[in-house]
């Protein structure tokens, strides 16, 4: 491959992956890493780079191309509030900085599994801020605008890959560092489910809310580094094991909580609503209930990030430094974790009681939908306007991040098109911990249908790929639904409240007749074997864990039943059958091939 084809290349994996295949090196990928690093011209991105000659031997240490390697030649940045071996860890403060010994348990993990680091990227000082200015380093400049703040904390990360300079960099997000940025430079921003990514070797802002996220330039390539890097890890006491299948379809429909109009905050920007609505527009185009839900309890939630004590946990973990050399902060990093000097361990419990009642609010609302979708910051602010006032701009860039970890929530940021006076525009799509995955089916769509390129790369974001074959995991079972459990319906929640995720959409083979049974509300349907004579129903087939199994069927009234159907292409799962027996005064709506087409006519 010719070095000039090497210069233009887009560094998403797919079109490495297919370059690599075609004989390209990556040991040419880093050299022109570091071209590209050098040609930016902003120093600002990194605080630390690894040597060249380091990295390309690393890369060339890889061998041949091999693409069962999930990472193989993929170059990724560091957030330097994260280990590297070798590398200096500073988390934007010079006199904190020492040498890791080890690479962090994320890194170690990603490195395994192809990826070569490039080097430590610039942060709001200790992962305090979202405006990626608090920084003693040259601040980084916004990929797309340099009148607009780069976001924060995780601000050389993002803009590392909307640069086009890796694949994808690793931020931290406690409060929105891994949302924010993405937004502000037109990337996708994941911000996993605490404790699925080890925090080992990683300088905590607040322990109990931080976890290590994920930059890339689309949904697929955030998604497979998360899953790499989701391994349990035992020495970690805020570890647990979260499943990460594999990315596979969206649901045919889905219910996403949105603010109501009394509680939808843009700052009065038009543009931003109207960004928004398109975006709403665009995701009913693919199957979505747009739902709207009073946001207000989620709102006094996100307040307590820096309203409540939890500022105390970040004054917990530099207690050292504010102690013995308070002067080597940021004075707005200072300024902000300081408060909690005035703070008491009373206050402490109070704020877990106020925390504890707002959840017992927020997560009926939650559970009321599958996903809430919102704009990932309610309006834009400059760089001259945090000049101007370093803390309110920075407060509001929070309002519909701050409360996702405090409720134990999981995120995935998505670019979503323009405003209408040119700045990239985003969404984030927030559900319970454990739907990392569904988040990332719903977001990729929307990326590609609204979305021309990467950051400001120029390069287009690529094709969807195949989509993983459908398959239930070795601790899951598949089931069949032909009523009111399939996606977007009343008791789908059974399902996903349980764990469960849509795997495909199917008919069963045409011998079976469906009914609506007697009584209600609510309409029930009744799927019965008869052979001749019979007819295919459209069915969805969902992935439930075993564990959750016998707690679902315990829930299943006769005359219905969990039995085997048969499937249009030869195969057989479980799924919900009748007893003839209970089809006493029932309709038979076989006819209309389905539930969904048996309501839609019933509305008509």
């Amino acid at each position: 491959m010719s070095e000039t084809t090497v210069d233009t290349l887009s560094f998403d994996a797919a079109s490495l992956a297919t370059a690599y295949a075609g004989g390209l090196a990556p040991a040419d990928v880093i050299r022109e890493v570091y071209r590209r690093i050098a040609a930016a011209g902003d120093p600002g991105i990194f605080l630390h780079l690894v040597p060249e000659e380091v990295a390309v031997a690393e890369a060339e240490a890889l061998g041949a191309y091999d693409p069962a390697v999930p990472l193989w030649g993929l170059p990724f940045a560091i957030k330097d509030n994260i280990d590297l071996a070798g590398s200096p860890t500073t988390a934007a403060c010079p006199a904190f900085a020492y040498t890791a010994e080890r690479d962090a348990v994320v890194v170690a993990a990603l490195r395994v599994a192809g990826a070569i680091p490039i080097g430590k990227t610039n942060l709001d000082q200790f992962a305090t801020g979202l405006v990626g200015v608090r920084t003693p380093y040259p601040v980084p400049k916004n990929a797309l605008d340099p009148a607009l703040p780069p976001g924060g904390s995780s601000s050389g990360s993002a803009v590392a890959v909307a640069r086009g300079l890796v694949t994808f960099a690793l931020g931290t997000d406690t409060a929105g560092s891994g949302r924010v940025p993405a937004f502000l430079n037109n990337i996708v921003g994941l911000k996993p489910t605490l404790g699925s990514l080890s925090a080992g070797g990683m300088v905590p802002a607040c322990r109990t809310l931080d976890t290590i996220s994920v930059f890339a330039g689309t949904v697929e390539d955030a998604y497979a580094v998360t899953r790499v890097a989701a391994v349990f890890d035992p020495d970690d006491a805020y570890a647990r094991p979260v499943p990460m299948p594999a990315l596979g379809a969206r649901p045919p429909k889905v219910r996403l909580g949105v603010p109501d109009a009394a509680t939808l905050d843009v700052g009065g920007d038009t543009d931003q609503k109207a960004a928004f609505e398109a975006a709403l527009d665009r995701l009913r185009g693919l199957g979505a209930e747009i739902v709207p839900l009073d946001f207000t309890a989620l709102f006094e939630t996100a307040k307590l990030v820096y309203g409540g004590p939890w500022v105390a946990e970040r004054y917990a973990a530099i207690a050292e430094v504010i102690a013995e050399r308070p002067e080597v902060l940021h004075p707005v990093t200072r300024k902000v974790i300081g408060a909690a000097e005035t703070m008491s361990a009373a206050d402490a419990f109070r704020g877990l009681y106020h925390l504890k009642a707002l959840k017992r609010l927020t997560d009926p609302l939650i559970a009321s939908v599958d996903a809430l979708v919102v704009p990932t910051i309610p309006t834009l602010a400059t760089v001259a306007d945090l000049e101007a006032d370093p803390i309110g701009p920075n407060s509001m860039f929070g309002t519909y991040t701050n409360f996702v970890n405090l409720l134990d929530l999981c995120a995935i940021a998505v670019p979503a098109g323009k405003r209408g006076d040119g700045h990239a525009f985003g969404v984030c799509f927030v559900a319970p911990a454990g739907k990392d995955g569904f988040l990332a089916s719903l977001a990729g769509p929307l990326h590609r249908l609204t979305t021309a390129e990467i950051g400001a790369t120029g390069h287009p974001v690529p094709p969807a790929p195949e989509p993983a074959a459908a398959a239930p995991g070795p601790d899951e079972l598949a089931i069949a639904v032909v009523g009111a459990h399939m996606s977007g319906l009343p008791l789908n929640r059974e399902l996903s409240g349980r764990g469960g995720r849509f795997l495909f959409a199917a008919e069963t083979a045409p011998v079976y007749r469906f009914y609506r049974l007697a009584g209600g509300p609510p309409m029930r349907p009744g799927l019965v074997r008869v052979g001749e004579g019979g007819a295919t129903i459209a069915l969805e087939v969902w992935a439930l864990p075993r564990a959750a199994m016998g707690d679902f069927i315990s829930g299943v009234p006769s005359p219905l039943s969990i039995g085997t159907l048969q499937l249009a292409d030869g195969t057989a799962v479980l799924g919900f059958l009748c007893e003839s027996a209970g089809l006493d005064g029932a309709q038979d709506i076989s006819a209309h091939g389905g539930w969904r087409p048996f309501l839609a006519a019933e509305a008509s």
